[in-house]
């Protein structure tokens, strides 16, 4: 009898398991959770337990998929509100910013190690791009000043897509033969597409999703993220950019009121979780230890340029038109994380054949593991020192609301957080609109119907019964109040 699916099962189910334990590590001692998944592939291949894997040409495509999930989900956990005032210094961050950076980085590699133009914009390209799982991590357990965390979000979602375009193009037949006008057609053509089809099926998502009546809570989160990874296939096949699609898609429909909000960000964080997992396992794996010793110095000088240099005049030259204080270009310079996307990356000129491809994949890696030790441990230091961090986070008040299709109406659920200002309000101070009531108070784990006097307080969990017409008025009311209290703006009721 063959034991290989049970073994296989095994061995996935035991790595999920390492996965979630390496989540609760990194939250612990700040170490990143992707060093570990790196270490098991290392471990398991051919320097640890010896299973040999050089199959360069599916980690790339696996990769490239792995981070359309990651990014749809650092896409449905971003808000269109919260990114919109940061936009244009993410998009200059993630275009010009990332032009600054590869010729800096490709400038100097040819001038110290004498490297030729195409490694060179190989190795600059690389590394230039933000990734978005690392940044994602970071900002999850970080409470930074609203400005800094909206570009660091926007730009880390944006900026995969000139550097994959720099990659490909570096990495083909027609490198030397292209000029610099059909490398920004191309590069334009792309993000405009990209865009298009984001905000197209985006809009379709926002459009059906609310609307549907799902016979089950649980479809609701994979119909969502299998929407969103839509618009990363229908980009790819019109040869535009699919990350850029997926991220934008995700911002439109995660900015939307959608269904069972709360189940389906879960799903996706936990979709993002496995898809990391996995990725840098198999980058663990196709890492051979023996190389990576040789490629050192190279990683080394490359990572201390893209670090002390190129990053910060990127930033310097994309956020000084705006007026960004010196504090918040000072983080950003410093934030700049790396981690798969690099390494993917990496792999598309080694699968090409291009000449010296191995040696920026192993230069790569190095520099990834690296950045990561150096820059992930110290950025809550460096972001409290800068005064970029915020003490207390104010956060959004989050809404759970699941569709009454027959008797047209929804029904939100929300807590009442410890920050929030609807700790002392009484009901009838909420002011609902006309269609609205709060039906249930849970404290304490014990439900209570509330009168005119029951006062709110921090725990409660709150069941607001809504009709589809008085649903928005009624979320926004409660937002208002939990953002500024009782005396937040008021509805004129009809």
């Amino acid at each position: 009898m063959d034991h290989s699916v049970d073994l296989a099962l095994l061995a996935g189910c035991g790595l999920l398991l390492v996965a979630v334990l390496a989540v609760r590590l990194s939250s612990r001692t700040g170490v990143p959770a992707l060093l570990v998944y790196l270490g098991i592939g290392l471990a398991v291949g051919e320097a640890g337990l010896g299973v040999r894997f050089e199959d360069y040409a599916l980690t790339g495509e696996l990769g490239l998929v792995a981070l359309a999930v990651i990014l749809a989900e650092g896409g449905l956990t971003t808000r269109w509100e919260h990114v919109r005032p940061a936009l244009p210094l993410a998009v200059t961050l993630s275009t010009l910013g990332v032009l600054v950076s590869v010729c800096v980085v490709g400038g100097v590699l040819m001038l110290v190690l004498g490297t030729s133009l195409r490694t060179a914009v190989l190795l600059g390209a690389a590394v230039a791009s933000t990734d978005a799982a690392a940044v994602f991590a970071v900002l999850r357990r970080l409470p930074l000043k609203a400005r800094v965390r909206s570009v660091l979000e926007a730009e880390s979602g944006l900026n995969d897509a000139p550097t994959v375009v720099l990659v490909t193009l570096a990495s083909s037949s027609s490198w030397g033969t292209t000029t610099g006008w059909e490398v920004a057609g191309l590069v334009l053509y792309e993000l405009a597409v990209g865009l298009a089809v984001g905000l197209a099926v985006g809009w379709v998502g926002r459009s059906t999703l609310g609307r549907l009546a799902l016979p089950s809570a649980g479809l609701y989160p994979l119909a969502t993220v299998a929407l969103v990874l839509l618009s990363f296939g229908a980009a790819g096949s019109l040869h535009a950019s699919g990350f850029l699609a997926v991220y934008v898609c995700g911002v439109v429909v995660g900015s939307a009121r959608l269904p069972h909000r709360r189940a389906v960000l879960g799903f996706a964080t936990s979709l993002a979780l496995l898809a990391e997992l996995g990725l840098f396992v198999l980058l663990g794996l196709l890492a051979s230890p023996a190389r990576l010793l040789d490629a050192v110095p190279t990683a080394l000088l490359v990572g201390a340029v893209a670090l002390l240099l190129a990053r910060p005049l990127a930033v310097l030259v994309s956020m000084t038109p705006f007026g960004v204080p010196w504090r918040e270009q000072a983080f950003l310079a410093w934030a700049g994380l790396r981690g798969a996307v690099p390494i993917v990356l990496a792999t598309v000129p080694v699968t090409a054949g291009v000449p010296g491809g191995t040696d920026v994949l192993d230069a790569v890696f190095v520099l990834v593991v690296v950045y990561t030790l150096v820059q992930a441990p110290t950025l809550p230091f460096v972001g409290r020192l800068l005064g970029v961090v915020e003490d207390l986070e104010a956060r959004d008040l989050e809404v759970e609301s699941a569709p009454l299709e027959q008797v047209r109406a929804d029904l939100l659920q929300v807590q009442v957080r410890p920050g929030s200002h609807l700790h002392g309000v009484y009901v009838d101070e909420l002011r609902l609109p006309k269609g609205a009531v709060l039906s249930l108070v849970v404290r304490a784990g014990e439900g209570m119907v509330p009168t005119p006097e029951t006062r709110l307080e921090r725990g409660d969990q709150l069941l607001v019964v809504a009709t589809t017409e008085s649903r928005a008025a009624a979320e926004d009311r409660l937002r208002a109040v939990s953002r500024d209290g009782k005396l937040a703006r008021w509805y004129r009721h009809p």
